[in-house]
């Protein structure tokens, strides 16, 4: 399955929402109580759904059985397609990073939590350019950098859009375990401390010494009622309610050992200090 298949099975689905008389993705988000951004999701090929997604949309624009067969095989090749990361990077990174700029605009809530690494919502150039030049080494794929670089930083638009509500989670290990040299660290580290206190946006550190509430063992990303999940071999996307909803608890039982405010502002200098 291609991007082309993909963008053909998300065509399909509005296809047959347009001919159950649903006029506008909105009308039909409302009578499958679904938010509308999630339809807007599947139908522009952002997002693919999942099993239980189907199982709602198609009764409801009235499928037929050999069309729900043949949809729910289409979604299996898809979500296999979808798994293989380093068949995403053979594109290169620069694509990637442009796809997940346009989820960031499509969502009204953005939450990034990653323990080992800073996240790309918040990276500067240079950290950047360490992190995509390891990955291209790591999968062996298209060496993109300069590009990949240009469109993570222009993501960062949607800190100052105060439509969005964005929470970054950090854990105190990315800064003690750097995936980078130290001149590139500190600057990272001044580019967080300027975070601290801007409207719409929630930052914490998790501290290497505060016992954890919980156990995540990797970073992930939400966006609305979608999580993304990074390991080293691919990347999944968690579409499931109840899935959706254990990490959202995670998130908030991070929260409560993270250093916000000043707390924050005080960790990173003591990290700035240890790099002098």
């Amino acid at each position: 399955m291609t991007d082309r298949d993909h963008q053909i099975f998300a065509g399909e689905l509005r296809r047959l929402r347009l001919n159950a008389g649903f006029k506008t993705g909105k009308e039909f988000a409302s009578a499958i109580g679904w938010v509308a951004s999630k339809v807007s999701r599947i139908e522009n090929a952002r997002t693919i759904p999942s099993d239980d997604d189907l199982k709602v949309w198609l009764p409801a624009v009235g499928a037929d059985e050999e069309t729900s067969a043949r949809l729910g095989g289409a979604l299996v090749d898809l979500r296999l397609e979808r798994d293989r990361w380093k068949q995403q990077l053979r594109r290169g990174h620069s694509q990637r990073q442009h796809a997940e700029a346009v989820a960031e605009r499509d969502a009204t809530r953005i939450v990034s939590v990653e323990l080992f690494l800073v996240p790309g919502l918040v990276q500067t150039p240079g950290y950047a350019r360490n992190v995509f030049e390891m990955a291209a080494e790591m999968h062996d794929t298209r060496a993109d950098t300069d590009d990949a670089v240009r469109e993570r930083i222009r993501r960062q638009d949607v800190l100052y859009d105060p439509s969005k509500r964005i929470e970054i989670l950090i854990g105190e290990s990315a800064f003690r375990y750097p995936i980078c040299e130290v001149p590139v660290l500190r600057v990272q580290i001044d580019r967080l401390l300027n975070l601290i206190g801007l409207a719409h946006v929630r930052f914490g550190i998790i501290p290497l010494d505060r016992p954890l509430p919980t156990i995540t063992m990797h970073g992930f990303t939400i966006h609305d009622d979608t999580v993304l999940v990074e390991v080293n071999h691919t990347e999944l996307t968690v579409v499931d309610a109840d899935d959706v909803a254990l990490y959202d608890t995670i998130v908030d039982q991070l929260w409560q050992v993270a250093a916000e405010g000043e707390a924050a502002r005080t960790l990173l200098q003591r990290v700035l200090g240890g790099h002098a």
